[in-house]
């Protein structure tokens, strides 16, 4: 398997699964869809390893009491997919809710950068998520660094980016965490961050498209952001000031 930093991370978010939940599938054929050729027909055991899955569909929707979403990959050593998700308990994210966060591993590749918009709004309409993201993993390891306030002092970002507040200190669900290099921001959520204005936003908009629910797949750079490229640093910074609310460092 490809070291984290050489995969592109898709964190998505969204209302916690209920029983009988029709997302389970709607997640998973959503990315199927927009990803030629990715079969997600196998799991994973700590006794028996690879674990094929005949009857996938079925396997998924079945009932778990703990909320959590399925493990998924498919049988490929050299392009290993994986897609799994869990609940977050109330509490640790904002609104007092519990939340579902929809996570997935992909590798660096030219196939999977030509498809990533379509996976990502794929997963977010199927999970029918407020918010989520797909970014390279190295840059995954700097919005770690940015998120505070540290046990071990004051946050320090580096690169010159903002300091971003911890989730459960961030005032709604609807308020993304962080900016990523593809971000999807629901109707609810661009709203709160105030995003279209045209007067801003057209360069933003010229990388942006709408989706079949309203929401926006909008793209910070158009190859992966890559932070020691100055353009995309540049380019993260900016939308960092455009949207102060992301990261709850502000309110709108």
């Amino acid at each position: 398997m490809s070291d984290a930093k050489d995969s592109l991370t898709l964190n998505v978010y969204a209302p916690s699964l209920m029983s009988h939940d029709e997302r389970r599938l709607a997640i998973v054929h959503g990315m199927e869809r927009a990803f030629p050729g990715l079969y997600l027909g196998w799991t994973m055991s700590k006794e028996e390893g690879l674990v094929s899955l005949p009857q996938r569909d079925e396997w998924v929707e079945r009932e778990r009491a703990d909320g959590d979403f399925p493990f998924l990959c498919n049988d490929d050593d050299n392009h290993v997919v994986t897609l799994g998700g869990w609940e977050i308990p109330a509490g640790r994210y904002p609104g007092a809710q519990p939340q579902l966060q929809i996570h997935a591993m992909l590798p660096l590749e030219n196939a999977v950068i030509a498809a990533a918009g379509g996976v990502l709004a794929g997963v977010a309409e199927g999970a029918q998520a407020v918010w989520g993201h797909i970014t390279p993993g190295s840059v995954m390891l700097v919005i770690a660094e940015q998120m505070g306030p540290k046990m071990y002092g004051p946050p320090k970002p580096p690169r010159g980016l903002p300091a971003l507040k911890l989730p459960d200190a961030i005032p709604a669900p609807e308020i993304p965490h962080c900016l990523g290099w593809l971000n999807y921001w629901s109707e609810a959520a661009a709203r709160a961050i105030g995003f279209p204005d045209p007067a801003r936003d057209a360069e933003l908009l010229s990388r942006s498209r709408r989706t079949a629910t309203d929401g926006w797949v909008v793209r910070l750079t158009e190859a992966p952001l890559d932070l020691d490229n100055p353009a995309h640093l540049d380019a993260l910074t900016r939308a960092y000031e455009r949207f102060p609310e992301i990261g709850g460092r502000s309110t709108p």
